[in-house]
């Protein structure tokens, strides 16, 4: 690092970028020097809210560089994704910086990276927020690096506030990092994605302590980003308008979809019509993905049919353009999106296709990152009752919540300094929390605002780069002068015949595989069941089938609107098309015995939809409807939702086969179709498959019209 120890601070940066970039003429962008300089020079606290594209990464590797050639010692970089962390070591690595990663990808490795920090030969480590409560690493790797850390890097530091689009609870545990970090460490946060609100909020975490911090705010609109909306009228339409126009978009992007299934259902249909594209959600493995993120990078294929699991950090410099099929639910989220396209090119096209259904599927997806509070004392009440670690699947057979949303609840509360994970589950503190009811009622109605927001942007008449500014609190807001509402519309609205034509038989596909429970959930001895361990082979259902997920493009809007928990429609027989659907899902069955009679489930909401689905089938397939189940000792207890174990315990023991139901079982010479509504944790349909086969049917074959999620 000789090249560092001439000249002054300036000189040896430019010095240092020219290297990384591999450029002699290069030059630092306005705001980069100073940003380096506070760092470097004045050992300061500094929050960069620049747009995505500036540059915000070669700020922390040349002041990593530089500090290290003072003696400091590694910088500690807290990324948020792991596509994100790829790209940057994989950018440090071309660039000569030392870097290494812990995360859960790469867990076979990191005694060689702890090794190697040891030795002194890491210049960045990346670690993921929820890295820094792993006790583990919290209680015999970081002490360690807080006495060595030579600058903190926040990347995606949006992700520190609640009032973000994309807060991560572990995020609000950096406060306490810099809090322990000694006075002379730099710390540097990042982001593109910031309002006013956002910034403000950063900067408090930031200034922990009393330190005084240094915010450079540059303007966030995109030059090189040509912005349209098109307002198709469904599912269909839109479909169609990608058959006809895909390509016609300039090089290789992303369409972003709200659903898992969209995005599986648009990547298939788009490949059967010749397209080169690959499917990318939180369904898709860790090495599937890298394979798809490169196939992007490397031009292999025209698009990822994304879900925002493609999102913070991915970095493509020639992005040629994003199309959103149905949009993310505020602007700040949109903006963060499309800003993957165009980094390091003039032009980029991006294009918003509505959905007629956004709002519901808002609703549907709404997860809110603040505890509940009846939730909250229930899993603080446990943790205090017992008085030892309890691990997540022990505690979510004491209270009734499901694993995702305990374990970002206990996160929650960990924050808050309520809870604290520790080598074999989770322990309850000595400080009190109180429900902040205020608080979270402002955040949840600052959500629905930005919602709101999201249809002001796809009906404005104004610039639509100048409403997401304004949106990020932009003070250099202004007409682009490029978008459709600025220059016109940019994109054809025609769709061929064919591809309509296309997409209305992809919208008219049927049949989803329902799998079957094969083990019980754990501690039900608890809630009173005496069960544990598999399920026998003598209790199983077989594999059913459902006409279509609530998130499916095709049969699920439909299916939504009938279901809803929110009301829904009111009770009445099945639909012929919607009948004459599920005849075709039995028609492609593929069933290696086939059913000799129907069954159908007792259903308090919907008789009417049940009863005439479960005899409709019966009469077009011509077998005999041996009516429904029965409930007994008063039916299912407690409400619905909640976790496995509760779920379980609430229907244990309240189905029934009546007498005569029971009689036509007993020597049955196949299995039964077993009708209902919908399912969603699909204990229901598991215990009354036990409880017919209990009674003598050889096999039971679920069959149902929606499965949720």
């Amino acid at each position: 690092m000789d090249e560092m120890n001439g000249g002054g601070l300036r000189a040896q940066a430019t010095t240092v970028l020219r290297r990384l970039v591999g450029r002699d003429d290069a030059e630092f962008h306005d705001g980069q020097y100073e940003a380096i300089e506070a760092l470097v020079e004045g050992g300061r606290r500094a929050l960069v809210v620049q747009r995505t594209g500036w540059g915000k990464s070669a700020v922390y590797f040349v002041a990593s560089l530089l500090l290290r050639s003072r003696g400091a010692g590694p910088t500690l970089i807290v990324s948020p994704l792991l596509a994100l962390m790829r790209d940057q070591v994989a950018a440090a690595e071309r660039a000569g910086v030392r870097a290494e990663a812990i995360n859960s990808a790469n867990a076979v490795q990191w005694g060689e990276v702890i090794a190697k920090l040891e030795a002194d030969e890491v210049d960045v480590l990346l670690v993921s927020p929820e890295r820094l409560n792993n006790p583990a690493f919290r209680e015999q790797q970081l002490p360690e690096l807080i006495k060595r850390m030579g600058l903190l890097v926040i990347d995606e530091a949006h992700c520190i506030s609640d009032w973000g689009h994309d807060f991560r609870p572990d995020y609000r545990r950096i406060k306490d990092l810099i809090m322990a970090l000694p006075d002379a460490v730099p710390v540097l946060a990042t982001t593109a994605t910031a309002n006013a609100r956002v910034v403000a909020d950063v900067q408090e975490q930031l200034a922990a302590g009393g330190a005084e911090v240094f915010t450079l705010r540059g303007p966030l609109a995109r030059k090189s980003l040509r912005l349209g909306v098109l307002r198709l009228p469904g599912p269909r339409a839109q479909l169609g308008w990608l058959l006809t126009h895909l390509g016609d978009l300039p090089g290789s992007g992303i369409i972003y979809t709200l659903t898992v299934s969209a995005a599986e259902d648009i990547a298939r249909l788009l490949r059967e019509a010749g397209h080169n594209v690959l499917a990318y959600t939180g369904r898709t493995d860790t090495e599937e993905r890298a394979r798809a993120e490169q196939a992007l990078k490397g031009n292999e294929v025209k698009a990822l049919i994304a879900t925002s699991a493609l999102g913070m950090g991915f970095d493509k410099p020639d992005l040629g353009f994003v199309v959103h099929v149905g949009a993310p639910s505020s602007p700040v989220a949109y903006y963060q999106q499309v800003g993957r396209a165009g980094r390091g090119t003039d032009n980029a096209d991006v294009l918003l296709l509505p959905g007629t259904e956004d709002r519901e599927i808002w609703r549907y997806f709404a997860t809110s990152s603040m505890p509940d509070a009846e939730r909250a004392l229930a899993v603080l009440g446990e943790l205090e009752a017992a008085g030892t670690a309890v691990s997540v699947p022990a505690l979510e057979a004491r209270v009734n919540v499901r694993r995702s949303p305990l374990e970002l609840l206990l996160k929650v509360l960990a924050v808050d300094g309520a809870v604290e994970r520790v080598q074999g589950g989770w322990i309850r503190t000595n400080e009190p929390w109180s429900y902040d009811a205020r608080r979270y009622a402002r955040v949840a109605a600052a959500r629905v605002a930005e919602q709101d927001s999201m249809i002001e942007y796809e009906t404005t008449a104004g610039c639509r780069m100048e409403f997401l500014s304004r949106a990020l609190d932009d003070p250099d807001a202004a007409p682009c002068g490029r978008c459709d509402n600025c220059a016109g519309p940019w994109f054809a609205a025609s769709i061929d015949d064919g591809a309509a034509s296309s997409a209305q038989a992809a919208l008219g596909r049927v049949g989803v595989e329902l799998e079957p429970r094969l083990m019980w959930p754990g501690g039900m001895d608890r809630l009173g069941v005496p069960l544990k361990g598999k399920l026998k082979p003598e209790q199983q259902a077989t594999t059913g089938r459902a006409l279509a997920r609530l998130t499916d493009l095709g049969w699920g809007g439909r299916l939504r609107t009938l279901l809803s928990e929110n009301g829904g429609e009111p009770d009445a027989p099945i639909e012929q098309g919607m009948l004459q659907a599920c005849v075709q899902v039995l028609a492609n069955w593929g069933w290696s015995e086939r059913p000799v009679a129907v069954v159908s489930m007792p259903s308090r909401s919907r008789p009417a939809l049940v009863s005439s689905f479960a005899r409709g089938i019966a009469e077009i397939g011509r077998l005999p409807y041996l009516g429904e189940l029965a409930y007994g000792n008063g039916g299912p207890r407690g409400e619905s939702g909640g976790n496995s174990a509760f779920r379980l315990a609430a229907v244990w023991g309240q189905l029934q086969v009546p007498a005569e139901m029971a009689q036509q079982l007993a020597g049955a010479p196949g299995p039964v179709l077993l009708i209902d509504d919908r399912v969603d944790s699909r204990w229901t349909a598991t215990e009354a498959a036990r409880v017919l086969r209990e009674a003598g049917a050889p096999g039971v074959l679920p069959f149902v019209l929606a499965i949720a999620g």
